[in-house]
């Protein structure tokens, strides 16, 4: 899941209610999928466009497992969130980071070319998925955004009018993956250092609080995705901020 990092926890599940099924055996079942083009987000991340000509369609939020075999045959599996939005048939991106001593990343980032297969599996988990039908409130940490970008993008690309609002934090601008396109859905949050004028410094209810002051009819959906301080940080600022408990889903790695 926002596994665009190393090491995955499973995420907590405080929202059960409106959990979204998920057919267990197309995610069973290992596909090719190769490697048609290579981006650059950040210094340390790089959105890797994969052709999975089997893939039966996701929905934002989801995430796939993925497997490298070596030659002599030792296996590597991560679990990663997609970052594509579900319309782009055939094809389904991924955001990695480039972490430190990282089997898999550090092949990704180090080694891995246009051409080279690797097999993936899913879609996994309905749990933070948004299917696009009720008012959604990101926030994210770093490549905690990967799996929140593909809510934005399954946004624009149907149109839709339900309103959704990220919010997304990352210790500098050259840190800011996606930063070509956000859009004024967006609030970026500086931790590190920012252009000038921006103030610097953790989330805090100075952001959070005018988003549940907008409170669309229905109310908000929360999707947290981050780091377990992160998660742990916004979801209390969330809370505190008079959104639902039962109506914050997070999903945390590290």
């Amino acid at each position: 899941m926002t596994e665009v990092t190393e090491r995955f926890t499973p995420p907590t599940r405080f929202a059960v209610p409106g959990r979204i099924a998920v057919g267990e055996q197309a995610a069973a079942v290992w596909q090719p999928a190769t490697i048609t083009e290579v981006r650059r987000e950040t210094p340390l991340a790089a959105t890797f466009r994969l052709a999975v000509p089997g893939w039966v369609g996701h929905l934002p939020g989801q995430h796939l497992m993925l497997r490298l075999t070596a030659a002599d045959g030792y296996v590597a599996q991560r679990h990663y969130s997609i970052a594509s939005a579900p319309d782009d048939s055939g094809h389904i991106e991924l955001t990695l980071d480039h972490v430190e001593g990282g089997e898999v990343s550090g092949w990704f980032h180090t080694v891995a070319r246009p051409g080279d297969t690797v097999e993936v599996r899913g879609p996994v988990s309905g749990f933070f998925a948004w299917p696009g039908d009720r008012p959604a409130l990101l926030v994210g940490a770093g490549s905690g955004v990967v799996p929140l970008m593909s809510m934005v993008r399954h946004h624009r690309a149907r149109g839709l009018d339900v309103p959704l609002r990220l919010l997304v934090s990352a210790r500098g601008p050259e840190e800011l993956i996606y930063a070509r396109e956000y859009g004024a859905e967006t609030t970026p949050v500086f931790t590190r250092r920012a252009p000038q004028g921006v103030p610097v410094g953790r989330m805090a209810a100075a952001h959070v609080a005018p988003l549940l002051a907008e409170q669309p009819p229905g109310g908000w959906e929360a999707y947290v995705c981050g780091s377990n301080g992160f998660a742990e940080h916004a979801s209390r600022l969330l809370v505190a901020a008079g959104q639902p408990v039962d109506r914050i889903r997070i999903e945390r790695f590290g």
